[in-house]
């Protein structure tokens, strides 16, 4: 059977109708809602479950026909009727009795699908949250086995993180259940499921957003599985996993799927581990000292994302990741420009990336000043989320001019990464606020080709008058 929630009968709502005992505004019979959970209740029930439930290795088949019902209630509950009445109804508390008893992943991953829905109402949301024994239980569903289940508890923990009056709730009980981040870097070091890479992403990315000392605790103190209440889904023995890797494998298999979403969610997370000198130490001790994070940033970067024959208003799409891949990569330039792996001399494409985005943000600024639309009002958040693209790309590039030989320009020249109309760009950029860089720059762009110097020199009075 298809694992996504069927639409509801027209039986149900021919009922709902007929008896007139609809839920709220809604055609769905209270009645009817009331025979699905007190089937569930009977599922859980002890005189049903007692030789099966103590044997952990068994998982039990789903009845089709409750499968087809309760997978109603799945769809219906996106409907806030409906969930405030399965909350009156305690359905929360049914489920929690699932958690606890069932081996049956299918029931399992619908009940907590059922859960996300009703969270979306921020009175159920902060019900679910403030509810200790609940909590521990979904916390404890992120070592299932079962991807669906993983993917739907992975959406109710967003849900409720994005609700700010219940993410702190969640924050506090997620730093007091070590055993998450043994889960979280086992999903993301292991799973095949990009939909699930992206929606435990998202999750770790909040999470990280939220709390910087949760974040730090990642960082630094590796796995902490011992510390964990152990679950009969949790595997016996993690592997002490370590954040950075696990970011990379999940990150490599999102762009192996082309995912765009996923992509942005997992380089903003390796950029929020730049935010704190931990973080980069992170990035640059694992053991290769960082290249496997610059290789796959420097690819996606030069060859994916930053084409010759895009056109320039596709920095506009690709603003967000675009800022999070190069501050990741200025910050492992900046502390391991002794490494081989940055050396600009095998990396010389970077320098016509790096200008190209430049390129393309002056040219839609014209196409912006040019146009005779009236402003829009998110024209001054695109500008921001610009700005801070351009911050970091000048700052990168600039460290870059600093380090550049004459062998390194007469390549860049050579390979067409530099040229008058790229040089010119960079200085227009990085100037005023870089003009040490671009200074060095040029004098070293004087030794290679003293004709392009001249002649960039001259379209910039300032450093003409500083020589």
């Amino acid at each position: 059977m298809d694992r996504n929630p069927s639409p509801p009968s027209s039986d149900a709502e021919d009922e709902a109708t007929i008896a007139g005992d609809s839920i709220g505004n809604t055609v769905y019979s209270k009645h009817w809602l009331f025979s699905v959970l007190t089937k569930l209740i009977e599922v859980v029930s002890p005189e049903k479950d007692d030789s099966e439930l103590n044997n952990v290795d068994v998982q039990v088949d789903l009845d089709e026909d409750l499968e087809s019902d309760i997978c109603k209630i799945w769809d219906m509950s996106m409907d806030k009727d409906v969930a405030l009445f399965l909350q009156e109804f305690n359905a929360p508390d049914i489920f929690m009795g699932i958690f606890a008893k069932s081996k049956c992943p299918r029931l399992i991953e619908i009940c907590v699908g059922i859960l996300g829905n009703m969270a979306c109402c921020q009175t159920i949301c902060m019900a679910i949250s403030k509810d200790e024994n609940l909590g521990q239980l979904i916390l404890q569903r992120l070592c299932d086995s079962d991807s669906p289940t993983l993917l739907e508890t992975s959406r109710l923990l967003l849900t409720c993180l994005c609700h700010p009056e219940a993410a702190n709730l969640w924050v506090e009980r997620i730093r007091g259940s070590p055993s998450v981040y043994d889960c979280l870097c086992f999903i993301m070091s292991s799973s095949t499921n990009v939909e699930l890479l992206v929606k435990v992403g998202e999750v770790i990315d909040k999470v990280f957003d939220l709390d910087e000392e949760l974040m730090l605790n990642w960082i630094k103190n590796g796995s902490h599985q011992a510390a964990g209440q152990p679950t009969d889904d949790s595997p016996e023995d993690f592997p002490d996993f370590k954040i950075v890797p696990c970011l990379l494998e999940a990150a490599k298999q999102v762009c192996l799927d082309n995912n765009a979403e996923g992509l942005d969610v997992y380089m903003h997370i390796l950029q929020l581990l730049t935010t704190v000198d931990e973080g980069i130490q992170a990035i640059v001790q694992t053991p290769d000292g960082g290249k496997e994070t610059w290789n796959l940033l420097y690819g996606l970067f030069c060859n994916e994302l930053c084409q010759p024959d895009d056109p320039p208003i596709i920095v506009q799409e690709q603003k967000t990741v675009l800022a999070s891949i190069l501050s990741v990569l200025s910050a492992i330039y900046s502390s391991q420009m002794e490494k081989e792996y940055v050396k600009i001399g095998k990396n010389m494409p970077l320098i016509g990336c790096l200008i190209r985005v430049l390129q393309n943000m002056e040219e839609c600024g014209k196409t912006s000043r040019d146009s005779s639309e009236e402003p829009k009002s998110e024209e001054s958040v695109e500008d921001f989320h610009l700005k801070i693209l351009k911050d970091i790309c000048c700052e990168l590039l600039s460290n870059i001019f600093q380090e550049l030989s004459k062998e390194n320009v007469l390549e860049g020249l050579k390979q067409g990464h530099l040229n008058e109309q790229k040089c010119s760009c960079a200085f227009h950029n990085l100037l005023p606020f870089y003009f040490t860089s671009v200074e060095i720059f040029l004098e070293v762009l004087r030794e290679a080709d003293p004709s392009l110097a001249d002649t960039v020199e001259k379209s910039f009075p300032s450093l003409r008058l500083k020589t």
